[in-house]
């Protein structure tokens, strides 16, 4: 793969950001890093994006250390040759799923203890925008977990705000799949760091992984076609609230 060939990656991003006023002049964003190869491509992207964009914004990326004891330093270092602030949020996360709460079905509870120390930590920081790394491929199981589990035909929106936080949640990747992010990853040689939970590569977002990338090796096409039913059903649309921070205390 040339630098010529991963240029397309770029532009498909930057289209993303515009068609759902996801950044504004003056934005401060967080990228929520987690030393997997996602985030590790967003922030790279977004480094990208930042240094060609006709108007200022800031990044600034966010680890949320669960308690793992993990060595950042390789993310750490990216971080460093971007030239974006680097800020460990540490937490007791581990702690609380495992060792207290001892739940037999942690994901669900360590996702929603890990999005509100990030949202915490983005606001603490003055940030107004939140970027997370979910792909194409992220979108498509999310829907089959909704619809597999819970009956609801929902996956990922590209931008949300969130009232309470008065914070945007921002996805630059939605329109590239897993194996476009991989291929990335490899081309830049972007650090990829050990994920030591216990349940890693055991969970039900895996078994749905396995259905998706079936279904897409037998129809290649099944990705755009996906996408666009998103599009055309008013699913993926720009959320209609004002861009302006409100100073929101809830």
């Amino acid at each position: 793969m040339s630098r010529y060939d991963r240029k397309w990656f770029l532009t498909t991003v930057k289209k993303t950001i515009i068609k759902y006023a996801m950044l504004q002049k003056g934005d401060r964003v967080a990228l929520g890093v987690s030393g997997g190869k996602d985030s590790s491509v967003l922030l790279y992207i977004l480094s990208l994006i930042q240094s060609q964009a006709p108007f200022p914004f800031s990044l600034q990326a966010i680890f949320v250390d669960l308690g793992w004891g993990m060595d950042t330093s390789a993310l750490e270092n990216l971080c460093a040759r971007l030239r974006v602030p680097f800020h460990r949020e540490k937490t007791h996360i581990k702690r609380i799923v495992f060792d207290l709460r001892r739940e037999k079905n942690p994901c669900s509870l360590c996702a929603k203890l890990r999005r509100g120390a990030l949202h915490k930590a983005a606001q603490n920081l003055g940030c107004n925008r939140v970027a997370l790394g979910h792909h194409l491929d992220d979108v498509f199981q999310t829907f089959f977990l909704n619809l597999i589990y819970s009956g609801r035909m929902e996956t990922f929106k590209p931008c949300t705000y969130l009232d309470r936080r008065d914070l945007y949640l921002i996805r630059p990747l939605i329109y590239l799949n897993q194996r476009t992010i991989s291929s990335l990853a490899r081309w830049e040689n972007l650090p990829e760091i050990k994920n030591f939970c216990p349940l890693a590569g055991e969970t039900k977002r895996k078994e749905v992984g396995e259905i998706v990338d079936f279904i897409a090796a037998r129809y290649p096409y099944i990705y755009q076609r996906f996408s666009r039913s998103l599009e055309k059903g008013g699913f993926w649309s720009a959320p209609s609230f004002p861009t302006e921070r409100k100073n929101s205390q809830s």
